[in-house]
């Protein structure tokens, strides 16, 4: 059996798709294709970049050659692959492919793309699979590296005892589309079996090819082969018309290895945080995977977007055919206007102007009542704001704030919806911690700054008068050890407070969490020494004094630097200097609250002492205020450590630790001190000025252990020398503060 073969030139539908895409590019303005000092042809074809011949000319991947040996040049991928053509709006490559003819009855073959390591792709979409034989099943296979393939693309082709048609549809020839396995299968396995068990010598050939010219050329093919499968009946001499047909591949960029294609916008935010190199470009991602992307020039440019100024304006009024205009035709960048000439002299088309019109008006009646009904919204908001401002004593607060200058530059009134902004609208996943009254967000406002938003936990009465009693304490309050109120807010039924942010926890989780770092020896001092100094400025530095009355260590914030700050004045209670005691509810924390006050709900300044006094057994034992023995349970820290102290078995609880790095003998002195401050009776205890002046001689190491005691037990220094020397930490208006006070506590 003879086989000849002839070569077949381009069909009329090739030129007419050719010609059309010419027009389009014909009416762009004239702009590059390629690099500068590069070939934007090979013969026909032109080499837009990122493919390029020659060095320098080419992205990674895309390296083509031109053979000038023959006539005309042929643009070649790789070594013998022939480029046909290659389009920058669909990404994609028309290659042409020798057809592999086999008269085995069963073999395996591959069909691959030039080069499986770059970034070209079989493109399923515009290929098809097809098969010519009889009684023939043949199976496209991926090669993919994610695992075993969960498609295949399958035909089967049966002969008759005549062999007749002019359609590829299952008798002599089979065709099907290839499965969309992605964009990621450069290379195919094939697979040929026969549908008998005993098979002939025929001829067949499989192959994947260009479905749209396969559908050009499908019955001349046909007609073809049946010359030569059955060649007996044309006198012993087949001719194939076809040697070689088009495929058709595509490609991708990933954007990670081929960032250099991709820059940030200079024009600002595009749907994507990339474009292309080309102003006027654009680029999206394929198949859903944000690493494969592709460029386009935008609506109304046509070129190269891979290049800068690649993508060029098309001139619409040159194509009325695609963009017709019944009229005068302006073009202008990325589109074009259209002025009719025509007047409306007719009676249809006047009713259309008037339907049209009454169509707006009615549009623009309904968006002014939606307008008007958002207004009357807005202002029954704002009306009912200022009416919980109000009643939540917002006015009598500005009124404090401005008769004073250095609280008007401390403290700001905010409004909701700043603080809304500010906190994601209260988010869950801003929520910082909770305390006994109220819940915590972090929040960041407008000018970037980062703080701590408060939020009662129950809108009841209570609550919000705790709110407004810390507002107005730490309002006046001025001291590096204390943290600093920015403001409040007053306009819902749930007042919000907001202070600076205190990042790095408190000083309970420190001593009693999972810290990597434990507190040394030297820091659990200074915080010891911080923490007295900002208590004992609340008793004794103002004209109005402050009893805290929640002292413990979750209300000790520590700053990154392990600076203390004393927080949550939401139970404290202001008096006047001439008061030394107030009766009061019972508040306060289990373990830390004063036995004195407990039974007689007098509360007075030496009821902080004693909550300190707790701390610094905290401190140094690192054992919670009620904890579990073996014993019993729920034992107080406090009661243990007076009594372990008067057994002389004080190293039996101390921390390991602050033996370890020496401080043996400071912790006995602040031992001592701690069992003063742990007095049952209130009158024995030392004041907060003692226990500051104690704390600052054992840190400073200024006298002996012994004498350091000794001065516990001798009276406090003079209050009225102390309020002359830390008076420019603070300032208070007595009279507007009490005023403030006593109307929060007036049933509503």
């Amino acid at each position: 059996m003879t086989v000849a073969v002839s070569s077949r030139p381009p069909t009329t539908g090739m030129v007419v798709g050719a010609l059309a895409f010419e027009l389009v590019a014909t009416a762009a303005l004239a702009g590059p294709i390629a690099l500068p000092g590069c070939p934007e042809s090979c013969g026909d074809v032109q080499v837009p970049y990122p493919f390029g011949v020659g060095h320098g000319c080419f992205h990674e991947g895309f390296n083509l050659t031109c053979d000038e040996t023959q006539h005309p040049p042929k643009l070649l991928l790789g070594d013998d692959v022939e480029v046909l053509d290659i389009s920058l709006p669909d990404c994609t490559v028309r290659i042409q492919r020798k057809i592999s003819w086999s008269q085995h009855a069963e073999f395996n073959g591959s069909w691959s793309v030039p080069a499986p390591d770059g970034p070209l792709r079989v493109a399923s979409a515009r290929n098809s699979f097809v098969a010519f034989g009889c009684n023939t099943v043949a199976t496209l296979i991926p090669y993919s590296t994610q695992g075993p393939p969960n498609f295949a693309s399958i035909c089967a082709a049966v002969c008759a005892d005549t062999l007749s048609g002019s359609s590829c549809s299952g008798v002599g020839c089979c065709r099907t589309s290839i499965a969309p396995f992605g964009t990621d299968i450069p290379s195919y396995g094939i697979q040929v079996r026969h549908l008998e068990e005993q098979a002939g010598e025929d001829t067949r050939a499989v192959f994947i090819v260009d479905q749209d010219w396969f559908s050009r050329n499908e019955a001349e093919m046909v007609t073809n082969f049946s010359k030569l499968v059955r060649p007996s009946d044309y006198g012993g001499v087949a001719v194939v018309m076809v040697d070689t047909i088009p495929a058709v591949l595509e490609w991708s960029l990933d954007l990670i290895s081929d960032e250099g294609l991709f820059v940030l916008s200079p024009t600002g935010p595009r749907s994507s945080d990339f474009r292309c190199l080309s102003s006027n470009s654009f680029s999206y991602i394929i198949d859903g995977n944000y690493d494969r992307r592709r460029c386009n020039c935008s609506h109304g440019y046509e070129g190269n977007p891979y290049i800068g100024d690649g993508c060029q304006d098309i001139d619409e009024c040159q194509l009325p055919d695609i963009y017709p205009c019944h009229g005068t035709c302006i073009n202008v960048p990325g589109t074009y206007r259209c002025s009719s000439k025509k007047s409306i002299s007719s009676l249809p088309g006047l009713i259309t102007i008037i339907a049209i019109s009454a169509g707006f008006g009615l549009l623009f009646a309904l968006l002014g009542v939606t307008k008007i009904i958002n207004k009357l919204k807005q202002r029954r908001e704002k009306n009912l704001r200022q009416k919980i401002f109000r009643r939540n004593h917002g006015l009598l607060l500005q009124q404090l704030i401005s008769s004073n200058k250095d609280i008007a530059e401390r403290t700001k009134i905010f409004s909701i919806d700043e603080l809304e902004q500010a906190t994601n609208k209260f988010d869950k996943n801003r929520i910082l911690g909770g305390g006994g009254h109220g819940t915590v967000y972090k929040g960041i406002l407008s000018d970037q700054h980062v703080v701590a938003i408060k939020k009662s936990k129950i809108v009841v009465q209570r609550e919000i008068d705790q709110f407004i009693n810390e507002a107005v304490i730490l309002s006046q309050t001025n001291h590096r050890n204390v943290v600093k109120l920015f403001g409040c807010c007053l306009e819902t039924e749930v007042p919000l407070l907001v202070y600076e942010f205190i990042s790095n926890g408190t000083l309970s989780y420190h001593l009693h969490g999972q810290s990597e770092n434990p507190l040394s020896w030297k820091d659990r001092l200074r915080i010891a020494l911080e923490t007295a100094r900002a208590i004992a400025y609340l008793h004794s530095a103002a004209s109005v004094s402050v009893f805290h009355r929640d002292i413990k260590c979750a209300n000790i914030l520590l700053t990154d630097a392990l600076t203390a700050k004393v927080s949550d004045f939401g139970a404290s209670r202001s008096i006047s200097t001439d008061e030394i005691e107030v009766l009061t509810a019972i508040q306060g924390t289990h373990g830390y609250l004063d036995p004195e006050y407990y039974y007689t709900s007098r509360l007075t300044e030496k009821s902080d002492v004693y909550s300190f006094g707790v701390i610094l057994a905290e401190l140094l034992t690192r054992i919670k205020p009620v904890f579990s023995s073996h014993s019993s349970e729920g034992k107080s820290l406090a009661s243990h450590f007076v009594s372990m102290i008067k057994d002389c078995r004080l190293s039996d609880i101390i921390d390991p630790q602050i033996i370890e790095e020496g401080g043996a003998e400071d912790a006995e002195v602040i031992a001592r001190l701690a069992e003063a401050c742990l007095s049952l009776k209130g009158e024995e205890r030392p004041t907060m000025r003692q226990v500051e002046t104690t704390l600052e001689y054992v840190q400073g190491l200024k006298v002996h252990p012994k004498s350091q005691m000794t001065r516990i037990s001798q009276n406090a220094p003079n209050d009225e020398s102390y309020n002359e020397n830390k008076g420019n930490e603070g300032t208070r208006l007595y009279s507007l503060e009490k005023e403030f006070i006593q109307s929060s506590e007036i049933p509503r």
